[in-house]
């Protein structure tokens, strides 16, 4: 294998590693605010947290830009606050889809995914999972250099 295959298996191996880390720290949220808000219930083992995680991402992926772009002129009319019922909206489609989450009324989804909002906030500066300041094609630092 040339030294070009290993370096993309070596950054697809990392890659895989980074999706893996987030979408285990994004169960435990969900984990912790089902524990916390009372009209939100978790059904199964840590596998099916993972699952209903990996649901929520790939909504969070696909219909919270739309959303986003859809709600905009109420995002900027209640300064942002709107954003409560978009993920309140997330949240409650992916307990629509996943037979291990339940989401009893809208209130529990507003503060469900006000609480997932914050510990995810939270989880990124306590346990950075993004680069911060450099982007793919800039150069390292001198002090990052060997």
């Amino acid at each position: 294998m040339t030294g070009r295959g290993q370096v993309f298996d070596g950054m697809a191996g990392m890659l895989l590693i980074w999706l893996a880390l987030r979408l285990v720290v994004l169960a435990a949220i969900i984990d912790l605010t089902a524990h916390i808000v009372p009209g939100i219930h978790v059904s199964g083992g840590f596998a099916w947290l993972l699952w209903v995680a990996l649901i929520f991402s790939v909504i969070n992926l696909i219909l919270g830009p739309l959303f986003h772009l859809i709600s905009l002129p109420f995002i900027i009319l209640t300064l942002g606050l709107f954003l409560l019922v978009v993920n309140a909206a997330l949240l409650a489609i992916t307990a629509g889809l996943s037979s291990h989450l339940a989401v009893d009324n809208f209130g529990s989804a507003v503060l469900g995914g006000l609480l997932i909002a914050v510990f995810s906030w939270l989880a990124e500066l306590l346990l950075p999972l993004r680069r911060r300041g450099r982007h793919h094609g800039s150069p390292a630092p001198a002090g990052d250099r060997a």
